[in-house]
């Protein structure tokens, strides 16, 4: 069994609502195992909890969340109808983690503006180690 190379595609409209962040991992943890996502699954998630959760706070209107990938590698994206764009915190419990956890688990991240409204987007990849072929395997 090979490494496929397939991509998928999902875009949901959530809900805006804190319960958005529990639908969102949802979706996000069904499309994974759907994909055979190679990577840590943990960490996708986090990072989708993490951007929902930005959206719902400093974002306006309901959030929609994309992910596209494959066995391989993940982008998500979470958009939002508000134009100001994420202002860099100091990590720690009173500002939060969200985009510094967003950094370090993602290979790469960032911020599209458009009219109406922001992407915020990042890509994580799965280790070469995972997708290496087993080589117990027959």
């Amino acid at each position: 069994m090979g490494i496929r190379t397939e991509s998928f595609a999902v875009e949901r409209h959530l809900s805006e609502e804190m319960g958005s962040i529990t639908v969102a991992r949802q979706i996000v943890r069904d499309a994974l195992n759907a994909w055979h996502y190679a990577g840590r699954h943990e960490d996708v998630l986090l990072v989708v909890s993490e951007l929902v959760t930005n959206a719902l706070i400093h974002g306006a209107g309901a959030p929609v969340l994309r992910l596209t990938g494959g066995s391989t590698h993940i982008r998500i994206e979470v958009g939002d109808s508000s134009e100001e764009m994420p202002k860099a915190r100091e990590p720690g419990p009173g500002d939060g983690w969200g985009m510094h956890v967003i950094g370090r688990l993602s290979s790469r991240w960032g911020i599209s503006q458009h009219a109406g409204g922001k992407v915020v987007w990042c890509e994580l990849a799965a280790p070469l180690a995972a997708l290496a072929p087993d080589p117990t395997r027959v």
